[in-house]
C-alpha cells in the first residue's frame, strides 16, 4: 500500500486539463495552490472553493468606502516554493471524495473556469448581477460537463484518474495513509485610505 498525495494528484490533474483543455489553456498551473479543506459529509454545500489573490484587473489593492471613511483593502502575498501565488483552490473533503467520479471531473473544472482569461489572480467575470457565474448557474455546469466530457475523450487512459475514483473510505482502504495541504483561508488586510 502506497500513500495517497491528495493535492500532488490535484496538482497533476489541474496540469493536464490546461494542457489538453484550449477553454482553460490561459490558467498557468504553477500559481495556483491546491488545498484541502474539512467540509462535512452533508448532501449540498459547498464542493469546492477557489480564493482570488487579485480585485478585478489584476489589482493587489483597491481602495473603497465603508460608511464616510475611505479604506485600502490589499489582498494577501501567499508564496509556494519561491513564487506568488495568484489563486488558491480548496476542495472540500470528505464530501468532494463523495461525488461520482465525472461530478469530481465538474467540480475541478467549474473551479479552474472561474480564473480570469488573463490569469492575473481575478476571477472570470460575466456581465450583470450573477458576474461569478454568469446568467445561470445551471448553465456554467452544464458547460463544465462538456468541457468534462470533451477532456474525456482525449485522454490516453484514465489509469492516471484512479485517484477519483471511490470515496474517501474507498481510499483509504486502497492507501496507507492520505495527505494533502492544508492553508488557512487568505484574508483581505484592510487599513486607513
Amino acid at each position: 500500500m502506497t500513500t495517497l498525495n491528495l493535492t500532488s494528484e490535484l496538482e497533476r490533474l489541474i496540469g493536464d486539463i490546461t494542457d489538453r483543455c484550449p477553454d482553460l489553456q490561459h490558467v498557468a498551473p504553477e500559481r495556483v495552490l491546491v488545498c484541502v479543506s474539512t467540509g462535512r459529509p452533508s448532501a449540498g454545500g459547498s464542493l469546492a472553493k477557489i480564493h482570488p489573490l487579485r480585485f478585478a484587473g489584476g489589482e493587489k489593492s483597491v481602495t473603497s468606502r465603508r460608511g464616510r471613511r475611505r479604506v485600502v483593502c490589499t489582498m494577501p502575498t501567499i508564496t509556494h516554493q519561491g513564487e506568488e501565488m495568484l489563486y488558491v483552490i480548496y476542495f472540500l473533503v470528505p464530501r468532494f471524495l463523495g461525488l461520482p467520479f465525472r461530478e469530481k471531473l465538474i467540480t475541478v473544472f467549474h473551479e479552474l473556469y472561474h480564473i480570469s482569461p488573463a490569469c492575473d489572480g481575478d476571477i472570470r467575470r460575466f456581465p450583470g448581477r450573477n458576474y461569478a457565474h454568469g446568467s445561470s448557474t445551471k448553465s456554467y455546469n452544464a458547460l463544465m460537463g462538456s468541457l468534462v466530457d470533451a477532456y474525456l475523450e482525449r485522454l490516453p487512459e484514465l489509469s492516471r484518474l484512479r485517484f477519483l475514483e471511490g470515496d474517501l473510505a474507498e481510499l483509504r482502504e486502497r492507501h496507507c495513509a492520505i495527505v494533502a495541504r492544508r492553508l488557512q483561508a487568505p484574508r483581505i488586510c484592510i487599513s486607513p485610505g
